[in-house]
């Protein structure tokens, strides 16, 4: 299913059982979604905090029955983070992860993966305003994200544009599919090139472990500030 270093399948399994589970009330993201969250996460033109995009990807109030139970849903997303930004960080190859429609199981649902990137990106701040006159640049990597959820071909409906022939979509919509690894990737390194003079984009998160600084900007360790299980109840 994926190929992100130091994350082995077993964990990734697990991670996916237990995001799955009642702990969560059905509001935590899916395995494909939570991977999404964190690609647009960690490629942002600055760092968000963990107090921020951990509660969008599991939900305001998990119903965990342990203390130990919470600290090892955390430890598993925090090591699915650190393989992901590790993986951006030095670009090595992946693999998305993506799930069959039910009710078409030969077809996979890119649009769920779109879906929660594009939200993830709307978690710190204006992508758009912040990339001032390489805007352009970042509208034209973006728009096969927009195209592959839907959202591309409603814009255009709703003020009454041409739009594609079938023909045309499908081919657009290969092609994207196709693509969208590499595009996610391009989108992580247009963003650290923006920042060259700055440490790498998520490096604050991405070391982030369990008796490390939080990366909220508290001064406490983060098992004590937003690494704590009482902070995810």
């Amino acid at each position: 299913m994926n190929s992100l270093p130091a994350f082995s399948e077993a964990e990734l399994d697990r991670l996916e059982a237990l995001l799955d589970s009642s702990i969560f009330k059905d509001e935590a993201m899916q395995l494909d979604e939570l991977q999404a969250l964190i690609c647009a996460v960690v490629s942002g033109p600055e760092p968000i905090p963990t107090s921020v995009w951990l509660p969008a990807a599991l939900g305001e109030n998990p119903a965990y029955a342990t203390e130990s139970q919470a600290s090892e849903v955390l430890t598993l997303v925090m090591g699915f983070y650190n393989a992901i930004a590790t993986t951006l960080a030095e670009s090595e190859e992946w693999e998305l992860i993506l799930y069959p429609f039910a009710d078409d199981p030969e077809e996979l649902d890119f649009a769920t993966w779109t879906d929660a990137y594009i939200y993830g990106t709307q978690l710190g701040c204006d992508w758009y305003a912040t990339a001032g006159d390489r805007v352009e640049d970042l509208s034209e990597l973006l728009q096969p994200f927009f195209l592959l959820n839907g959202m591309l071909k409603e814009d255009a409906e709703s003020h009454q544009e041409n739009w594609m022939t079938t023909a045309e979509e499908q081919q657009a919509i290969n092609r994207a599919q196709e693509e969208l690894p590499e595009l996610v990737a391009e989108v992580y390194h247009f963003w650290r090139e923006q920042r060259s003079a700055v440490k790498a984009p998520g490096a604050d998160l991405a070391a982030t472990s369990i008796g490390s600084s939080c990366p909220c900007g508290s001064g406490k360790q983060y098992k004590q500030c937003c690494g704590s299980p009482a902070r995810l109840h």
